[in-house]
């Protein structure tokens, strides 16, 4: 599977600040974001979840490959066997969750359960992370910009509140397509940020430059 622009921007913005002892990735992929966070973190311990088992096993391998692989171990599991199994709580929770919803579907299973919303609905995610989230800790996720105020509001009945919004667009005229949000157990004002990814096609933002280029080879 191809890493997508969606999970390194998440993996660049979150904030370590808090220094997470412990990391959780929920529908980890190929790996990407636990190995970002691994990259800009001293966490002991780096967990991800992925059900898809072809996805799980480049995870293992990228994970096995890192620099980090002491403290990086995936998990093949759907987040509900996690959650049922795992007694541990995280410091950071983060998630670049399954977010297509077309009533249709293609003939490639494993690219179905990476784009459908069948495959993890927000509110299983959301629940699960109360349960799975440190007192302290942050949950940070990408969603549809259009789905915020609905993610926000399904988020507050299990106390879980918006710390910090960046809403992404593509270049200076396009709408905005994406929201990151960062949320906590602590009820404060949400900061809100606004980021651009080009200018042109492939000319980026120094902004979106400054963010990602840690993980970039050429940038």
């Amino acid at each position: 599977m191809k890493i997508g622009t969606d999970g390194v921007l998440l993996g660049s913005w979150v904030s370590v600040t808090k220094k997470p002892f412990s990391i959780l990735d929920i529908g980890a992929g190929t790996g990407i974001i636990a190995l970002q966070l691994a990259q800009r973190s001293n966490a002991e311990m780096v967990d991800a979840i992925e059900i898809d088992e072809n996805a799980y096993e480049q995870c293992v391998d990228n994970f096995e490959n890192s620099p980090w692989g002491d403290r990086l171990f995936c998990y093949h599991a759907s987040l509900e066997e996690f959650v049922d199994e795992i007694e541990e709580k995280y410091d950071l929770i983060i998630s670049n969750p399954p977010f297509y919803s077309e009533d249709y579907k293609t003939s490639n299973d494993s690219r179905d359960l990476a784009r459908f919303s069948d495959a993890l609905p927000f509110d299983e995610l959301i629940e699960s992370v109360s349960h799975l989230l440190s007192d302290e800790g942050i949950f940070a996720v990408i969603i549809p910009r259009k789905e915020e105020e609905k993610f926000i509001k399904m988020a507050s009945e299990v106390n879980l509140f918006p710390n910090r919004i960046c809403r992404v667009r593509g270049n200076e005229t396009s709408e905005e397509k994406r929201s990151m949000l960062e949320f906590s157990f602590e009820k404060i004002s949400s900061k809100i940020e606004n980021l651009t990814v080009e200018t042109l096609r492939h000319n980026y933002t120094e902004e979106y430059i400054k963010l990602v280029q840690d993980f970039y080879l050429k940038m």
